[in-house]
């Protein structure tokens, strides 16, 4: 099977790897002419074989994604397919099937899972489509994904747009697992009764009920930089936090442990956070509560309060 790959950033270069490693031949286009395969999308389109091309795209959602896969509907022919395996939000799956079936070209969405492991470990693949494209693209699913029962690794998880539904979900997971391992760390750090943190959570990852790669990941990150004196406390969000935050909200389903950790992250980008400014303002007028002046390290005791409340 021969496939063009757009998109070689960290995890599309690894993608292309690992796809070559199952014997799958892959041409690659990106703008960076160090890792490129071909010097323009025209021609990867043109390197790859008539009647039967499969585009797999791994570019920036939004802006990015939609002027790829509008290029690409300009250059492909009927009976191509095109499979979007970036971080897109699941409902311009819509807009992008509908724009690549006017010229009689097929569309897949994939949600991918695995980060920058994936090129030894697999990609954990959800995908959205109609059966006979999934089916057209399953050798190329095979190769990406862990070795093992291909369920372990793969679903398709329903029509366009379902694979990047569940991947956002998935990443919405995320942010809550992470946030509950991070609190942990803060207050097994925060205690001196407790003398290795690093340790600690390693001795949870063999048999206790909290085990998992990602505290493999943390217990590994704590390995290289036990007090993580070498980063700042600065945490992006990708989108599908929101995204999926955004999605329980219009559901009325009740997710607070992903909204907190989205919000969390939120406040780790503020150097002074004036939302707790007016907590600790109100705390004081309503109860006279100790404050600590700009730029002290000591709280200071404050006058009582004049009001009533």
């Amino acid at each position: 099977m021969h496939i063009g790959l757009v998109g070689l950033g960290k995890m599309g270069a690894n993608m292309r790897e690992r796809m070559r490693r199952a014997g799958i031949e892959v041409t690659g286009f990106d703008r960076n002419p160090d890792v490129t395969d071909v010097p323009t999308l025209e021609a990867l389109v043109q390197a790859l074989p008539q009647g039967e091309r499969v585009v797999w795209v791994m570019v920036p959602a939004g802006a990015v994604t939609d002027a790829v896969v509008t290029d690409l509907a300009g250059l492909l022919a009927p009976g191509d397919l095109v499979i979007d395996g970036g971080n897109s939000y699941y409902q311009d799956d819509a807009g992008h099937a509908a724009l690549l079936a006017e010229h009689g070209v097929g569309f897949v969405d994939a949600g991918v899972s695995g980060g920058v492991w994936g090129l030894e470990n697999g990609y954990g693949l959800m995908v959205g489509g109609a059966a006979d494209d999934v089916a057209r693209a399953m050798p190329v699913f095979d190769a990406l994904r862990p070795e093992g029962e291909r369920a372990d690794g793969f679903v398709h998880a329903g029509p366009v747009g379902a694979g990047h539904y569940a991947k956002m979900v998935h990443n919405g997971i995320e942010y809550g697992l992470m946030q509950a391992y991070a609190e942990g760390y803060e207050l097994l750090a925060a205690k001196d009764l407790v003398t290795d943190v690093q340790a600690t959570m390693r001795a949870w990852s063999k048999g206790t009920v909290v085990r998992s790669w990602l505290l493999d990941l943390l217990v590994q990150a704590l390995e290289q930089d036990p007090a993580f004196t070498e980063i700042d406390d600065w945490v992006e969000d990708s989108g599908e936090g929101r995204w999926t935050v955004d999605e329980a909200i219009e559901l009325a389903v009740p997710a607070p442990v992903i909204a907190a950790s989205l919000f969390a992250r939120f406040s780790s980008r503020q150097g002074e956070s004036p939302a707790m400014k007016a907590v600790a303002a109100l705390r004081q007028q309503f109860g006279g509560h100790a404050v600590r002046a700009a730029g002290a390290d000591t709280v200071t005791p404050t006058a009582p309060p004049t009001s009533e409340a």
